[in-house]
């Protein structure tokens, strides 16, 4: 899961509106080779005027209405920190109107230069989790982990039958 605060190259499946949907009335792009598929794109529950950010698409298969794309997204200026994690939609925009369906597969985060920001895998030692110490209770948000760990006076009394 990853805030869009920065750049973001993201990994997907892209579907394009048909002309009868909205889309574009020349169909899917069909990108040079040297350049890719520029546009403007969105996040719900944002819209393309609190929420805008630029994106780039490429390797795609030119003139499909569904293919694998991947690309990156590259928020507006002001705009607020936006969650994208895999599973969701961005919506392709040219100007303010929708063309395209963006299913994010997979997020990477990258730094100011472009390169993509690598997070430390997780050591064994971080994965194995250490028991708690025996005289210490573990923890419970609640009384009851209050009771466990003090003495009353009460715990000292010797138990009583329910006179039922």
């Amino acid at each position: 899961m990853v805030m869009m605060t920065g750049s973001l190259a993201v990994r997907g499946t892209v579907v394009w509106l048909t002309p009868q949907q909205g889309g574009r009335v020349s169909g899917p792009p069909e990108p040079d080779y040297d350049y890719d598929y520029t546009a403007t794109a969105y996040l719900p529950p944002r819209t393309p005027e609190d929420g805008q950010a630029g994106i780039a698409l490429r390797h795609f298969s030119p003139g499909a209405w569904r293919t694998p794309a991947d690309g990156i997204l590259v928020p507006a200026k002001g705009n607020r920190a936006q969650q994208v994690i895999p599973g969701c939609i961005v919506i392709i925009t040219e100007g303010v109107r929708p063309v395209g369906l963006l299913t994010v597969e997979e997020v990477n985060a990258l730094a100011p230069d472009g390169t993509p920001v690598v997070a430390a895998a997780p050591t064994l030692e971080a994965a194995v989790q250490t028991p708690p110490v025996a005289d210490e209770p573990p923890y419970r948000h609640s009384t009851a982990a209050s009771r466990w760990a003090s003495q009353h006076a009460s715990d000292d009394a010797p138990p009583q039958t329910a006179g039922v």
